[in-house]
């Protein structure tokens, strides 16, 4: 649906501004510039109350004992966390097709049934945290790797480590496979957690599209976006 709705936004604008030029000398440049900025705030408009319309999906509360981290649908940070004795434990989410580079997920758009987590485990004390990356599906859960990780402040993006990320988790022996699969899963990491994230990725792009809309606009018609009461 967030695909459908910007292509829109842009096929509508940019048809409108042909129609323009087509008319040549009959417009004079600054006529089309402003006719071409209405018609493009025109299509904002219309798509941001689209977009506001939505229906979310129910609220869903994440499995016991992981707790939202505040201030995660503004980030792009951690979404949960929890202890587990000394470790620490942080969960990041993305749309696996975004990871993976698919592109025929259009069908599945709203649903969100392809999750791409990074799984964060560090313990006080330790300059390195042990990190997990793992496909989460509505009743499954894959390892893609295991690797060893700069541990980073709670608010910040987890990147791409220049370092050794270890062999290729299916290279590993099944026995090796199995354990780290039962290490996860002894700290909730597990198919229990896509519900919540489902909700929860649903949201954040919901708002992200509502916010792009907004700012577009305002940057065209150039006023100052309003300044919330704190």
């Amino acid at each position: 649906m967030w695909r459908r709705v910007a292509t829109e936004c842009a096929v509508m604008a940019r048809h409108s501004w042909r129609m323009i030029l087509s008319r040549g000398a009959k417009t004079s440049s600054n006529n089309a510039a402003a006719a071409v900025d209405s018609i493009l705030l025109r299509a904002l408009k219309d798509h941001y109350l689209e977009v506001s319309k939505m229906n979310p999906p129910p609220k869903v509360s994440p499995p016991t004992p992981f707790a939202i981290i505040k201030g995660a649908l503004d980030s792009h940070g951690p979404v949960l966390k929890r202890t587990y004795g000394k470790e620490e434990i942080s969960i990041y989410v993305m749309r696996l097709a975004n990871v993976i580079g698919g592109g025929d997920d259009d069908d599945d758009d709203d649903g969100i049934n392809q999750l791409f987590l990074h799984v964060d485990i560090s313990k006080p004390g330790q300059d390195e945290s042990l990190h997990f990356l793992c496909g989460l599906y509505p009743d499954a859960l894959g390892i893609h790797s295991v690797s060893m990780r700069q541990k980073l402040e709670t608010s910040e993006f987890l990147v791409v480590s220049s370092k050794y990320n270890g062999p290729d988790f299916e290279n590993l022996d099944e026995r090796m496979r199995d354990a780290l699969y039962s290490y996860i899963e002894e700290r909730g990491i597990n198919e229990s957690l896509f519900p919540f994230l489902q909700a929860w990725l649903y949201v954040k792009e919901h708002r992200n599209l509502m916010h792009w809309f907004k700012s577009v606009g305002l940057y065209i018609s150039e006023k100052e976006e309003p300044v919330k009461n704190a």
